[in-house]
């Protein structure tokens, strides 16, 4: 996709999340993150969009320590304030995004064609699954994200978060799963070892395929969605072991 893509794509979520949190009583629970109400979620996501914002702009170049965290979020809001505030944050985001030069030099901490490539992608999905969530808690699915967008949202959780060295997605004997889109070419073959996991864009024989169209795998891969909402053949105890290491913290 494109930044700019990503930019549109972050603004439309962005504003879905701020409209199904302004229709919710903010202590709802989130079904979809049991340990948090709507208001911790709208509070979580304002804040990492400031947090985001911080870098485009001040382009600083190694993360911020938890000072420069709270220096970027500002005062926490109220509850009757908190929409408005969520709102005011994220379209600042987007001004700085598409405001932002090509050749934007800032820190960023997955592997991406530019810092600003990066960070117009990661705030897209931060963004987009989280307002499933805020969706979620207002007890009514919202619109489906755009194939194009669930595809590389899966790219990025797969190549991008799950590769990374520190995850917890391992097997003592090498495994391998294949997650394969049915609504538009898209396929990742999954080795889970205990080495970081590895992935190819391919497609090809494993011990459990996983199929459906890409909006579902994607929330699925993300723990969003029940494990029946996909298509599954071979080994499903796959499927737990996924649940239970595939957390992003």
């Amino acid at each position: 996709m494109k930044i700019s893509e990503h930019i549109d794509a972050l603004r439309r979520e962005g504003v879905l999340l701020a409209d199904a949190a302004g229709r919710t009583d903010l202590a709802a629970p989130v079904p979809t993150c049991p340990d948090w109400r709507l208001r911790d979620l709208v509070l979580h996501t304002g804040q990492v969009h400031r947090w985001a914002t911080a870098y485009v702009v001040h382009g600083h170049r190694a993360p911020v320590d938890a000072d420069g965290e709270r220096a970027a979020w500002g005062p926490e809001p109220s509850d009757a304030a908190l929409v408005d505030w969520f709102r005011e944050g994220h379209a600042a985001l987007v001004e700085a995004l598409g405001a932002a030069p090509d050749d934007l030099d800032c820190w960023s901490f997955l592997p991406a064609p530019s810092p600003l490539a990066f960070w117009a992608r990661r705030q897209a999905h931060e963004t987009a699954v989280h307002r499933f969530d805020a969706d979620a808690a207002a007890g009514a699915e919202g619109p489906r994200v755009s194939t194009a967008l669930a595809l590389d949202g899966i790219d990025e959780l797969l190549r991008g978060f799950m590769a990374r060295s520190h995850t917890r997605v391992r097997s003592q004997r090498p495994r391998t799963v294949l997650v394969r889109a049915t609504d538009e070419p898209g396929s990742w073959l999954l080795t889970v070892s205990r080495e970081p996991l590895a992935v190819e864009p391919v497609d090809g024989p494993a011990e459990l395929t996983l199929t459906g169209p890409a909006h579902e795998l994607y929330l699925l891969l993300w723990n969003r969605l029940p494990l029946d909402r996909a298509h599954a053949e071979g080994d499903r105890a796959l499927l737990d072991l996924w649940r239970e290491t595939a957390v992003i913290r």
